[in-house]
């Protein structure tokens, strides 16, 4: 049985050009960067070749990229270094009800230590409106943070408009681009940034490792102590194998990017049109246009997204019913919830999301098997009833 993965907004699997960039720096070159002797040197050439890479990748400079575990890392660096450091000036910070878990819970963190946050509604769509951005704002917000593209419903953001009104009111912006570097074009002078959270794993390349921009003058506080390592800012010796591997995953993808995303662009509009052709009572979440080219979330009446789920899984097709760092919660998707959905129709929803690995053939796989599993499992719900 040919095994079909469309869970790449969760992770996608390691490029092996990227494992092979890798392996020397586990056995050959395995210095310590912060050491002066050659080993620890040749660990820092490394690193700072990357740093010079990424930066490149976003259109910032070098010095503006701070290596991380990750993106909820780079979301909680961000965040909370920016709201301590600015607490004399204000205590309001404005973002979405959509945010990444990472984005949320750090806001929710920050409020029991005083600070005021402002959770934005999105449209049915999941767009978040710049003038509720601009109507939000008070004397005292010190910080907007407004996600790139929606890690559930794949909806791109209005991200230069929101970043131009927090640049004229001085008020620092951020965004999540976890699930948009390495497969967006991103600028983040175009975008109108202070601060972006970059996470390798989610273009090719290792776990374990990512990136926050934070342009220079920015006001923030480190929130991990202890070395001088990344000019102070994260304490930590620098994983460089996973490093390398991220600068080797960023490499590629801005090679591949453009033709990769028309690629998966297409098979993304087969896959929605032909589930929503075939199957009755199914809805697309996320705008229909302004969304990623891999991204395909449904919602399927009198059917639980779990049951779907574990059925594909059977037939040897990975998706996810939400994002994976919620998929323990039996709480339907806040993102669902915010964009309108009740409650039991957010529960019957799939995300199924493309990548490098996946071809035609699978996309007619998923329209094969996935119409005749909801049709049984709908045969077994006492609240489906077969039209005519």
């Amino acid at each position: 049985m040919r095994r079909i993965y469309l869970d790449h907004a969760a992770t996608t699997p390691t490029d092996p050009r990227v494992v092979k960039a890798m392996l020397p720096y586990f056995t050959k070159s395995f210095g310590n960067p912060s050491s002066i002797h050659s080993f620890g040197q040749e660990g820092k050439r490394a690193i700072e070749e990357v740093r010079d890479r990424v930066a490149n990748l976003i259109g910032a400079k070098s010095e503006e990229i701070v290596f991380t575990s990750g993106g909820t890392e780079a979301d909680n660096f961000a965040l909370k270094g920016v709201a301590f450091a600015n607490e004399k000036k204000g205590n309001h910070i404005i973002t979405t009800a959509i945010e990444h878990p990472a984005v949320i819970e750090a806001c929710k963190f920050l409020e029991k230590r005083g600070f005021k946050v402002t959770y934005l509604p999105v449209d049915r769509d999941g767009l978040v409106n710049p003038e509720d951005v601009k109507k939000a704002i008070t004397d005292k917000t010190i910080l907007i943070s407004v996600m790139h593209a929606n890690n559930e419903i794949g909806t791109i953001e209005p991200i230069a408009e929101i970043g131009k009104i927090a640049q004229e009111r001085e008020i620092y912006f951020h965004t999540d681009a976890v699930q948009t570097t390495g497969h967006l074009p991103i600028d983040v002078d175009k975008l109108n940034v202070d601060l972006l959270s970059i996470s390798s794993h989610k273009l090719y390349g290792p776990k374990g490792v990512g990136a926050l921009y934070i342009r220079k003058g920015t006001r923030i506080i480190s929130f991990i102590h202890g070395g001088e390592q990344e000019r102070w800012r994260r304490a930590s010796t620098e994983n460089v194998p996973g490093i390398v591997g991220f600068g080797k995953a960023v490499e590629i993808a801005k090679e591949e990017m453009d033709e990769e995303g028309k690629r998966l662009a297409s098979l993304r509009n087969r896959l929605i049109k032909g589930i929503l052709e075939r199957i009755e009572e199914v809805r697309l979440n996320g705008h229909p246009e302004k969304r990623l080219p891999n991204n395909v979330n449904v919602s399927v009446e009198f059917v639980e997204g779990e049951s779907m789920l574990l059925n594909l899984d059977l037939a040897g097709i990975a998706v996810s019913t939400g994002s994976a760092c919620s998929s323990s919660t039996l709480e339907p998707s806040h993102v669902l919830l915010a964009i309108g959905l009740s409650p039991v129709i957010a529960h019957g929803s799939l995300r199924l999301t493309l990548g490098r690995g996946t071809e035609e053939e699978d996309i007619d796989q998923v329209l094969e098997v996935l119409p005749k599993i909801i049709q049984r499992l709908r045969a077994m719900s006492p609240l489906y009833k077969k039209k005519g």
